[in-house]
């Protein structure tokens, strides 16, 4: 099969279909860089999301903007 026959074939799947063979090459993508993602796993990504911290500071540095462009 060409690279324009897969394509068309490719272009012609249902969405749900789309996303599997999107999973399938990511996978294999990771497998030939050797990264150790799993399926089925779950890995901790940070998020700011009731990070009190991080507000805080975004509000000091908001203010200290603030004061700079006024001042």
């Amino acid at each position: 099969m060409t690279e324009t026959e897969l394509f068309a074939t490719l272009k012609n799947l249902s969405r749900a279909d789309k996303l599997r063979i999107m999973q399938f090459l990511v996978l294999e993508l990771a497998k030939e860089e050797n990264i150790s993602l799993q399926p089925g796993a779950t890995y901790s990504v940070w998020s700011p999301y009731n990070s009190h911290e991080a507000a805080h500071k975004l509000a000091a540095l908001l203010e200290q903007d603030k004061q700079t462009n006024n001042g």
